[in-house]
């Protein structure tokens, strides 16, 4: 491909990234924070190792970020060796990761002052999606952009949307996450309350995929729980932050989310065990334990 891509961040959802834009012939430079996670992609399957992110700024197109929050993408992006010190006019910045809205407009309008173009495009899926490529994408920022990027995210993703101005694909994110987290939440009520009535779970969770309970969490996650399989594919910290950013605009908007409140609530309660921020987000269901005193298959 004639697009030179950047990937700034090779963490759990940027690495695949990086990885199935070099097999669709993609040209990449990578930077990483942790200078030897960016030696061994190289290494292990290819593309140039940037020392920052402007110096793989000035080696593309286009520069997609993919880092954990909103202070790491500002400083990704406006920091003194980040994208925007390229200086490359007429570069588009495709930032990956979930932060906030506001945030995103803040920087989003920096790079159009300084003759550059930004696209908020937060994922849902998960490492899976990363990994085989077929990640649902949320788009915001100038549509005439998004259509000249919309190969790019073809090559590494599945269902991709554009939503509207800078902004509009962090709140579809959000919304993405207060309905998941609401879904996970309800699974793990359901299969405690089961498990503790003297429930088959296992039968359970093949009934109700059959019915109008069905859902893709239930059909994947439950059984891990099931498993007491609790091996991050996505942090709690990670869920958490989310969250946060979730009440953060609703705050900013006048909405109150009540059940939203109650789930962030929750989690905190597993963050302050130890190794709680680094679990799979599903261990959600020990904190609905804890309040049962019963633990699902037991």
């Amino acid at each position: 491909m004639d697009m030179k891509i950047g990937v700034v961040g090779l963490g759990i959802m940027g690495k695949p990234i990086a990885a199935n834009l070099i097999k669709a012939d993609y040209a990449i430079t990578v930077f990483n924070r942790t200078a030897v996670k960016a030696k061994a992609f190289v290494d292990e399957i290819g593309g140039v190792m940037a020392s920052t992110p402007a110096e793989a700024a000035k080696a593309s197109d286009v520069v997609i970020t993919m880092v954990a929050d909103s202070p790491d993408v500002e400083e990704v992006i406006l920091g003194p060796a980040g994208v925007a010190a390229s200086e490359k006019k007429g570069l588009t910045v495709i930032d990956m990761s979930t932060i906030s809205p506001g945030v995103t407009k803040r920087i989003s309008k920096r790079l159009q002052e300084a003759g550059m173009e930004m696209l908020d495009a937060p994922v849902s899926g998960g490492e899976k999606g990363a990994v085989e490529g077929t990640m649902t994408i949320f788009v915001g920022g100038r549509e005439q952009v998004f259509k000249r990027c919309l190969p790019v995210f073809e090559a590494i993703g599945k269902t991709i949307t554009y939503m509207g101005e800078s902004g509009a694909g962090q709140l579809t994110k959000l919304c993405n996450q207060i309905i998941c987290s609401h879904n996970l939440f309800s699974i793990c009520e359901g299969l405690v309350f089961a498990s503790k009535a003297g429930l088959d779970v296992q039968k359970l969770i093949s009934a109700l995929s059959g019915g109008s309970a069905q859902s893709w969490m239930l059909s994947t996650q439950a059984p891990k729980i099931l498993d007491r399989d609790f091996r991050p594919g996505f942090f709690v910290k990670h869920e958490q932050k989310d969250l946060r950013l979730v009440l953060e605009a609703a705050r900013e908007i006048g909405v109150s989310l009540p059940g939203t409140s109650l789930i962030h609530q929750l989690y905190n309660s597993l963050e302050t065990e130890e190794g709680g921020a680094t679990r799979a987000h599903i261990s959600l269901v020990r904190a609905v334990e804890k309040l049962a005193g019963h633990e699902v298959g037991k």
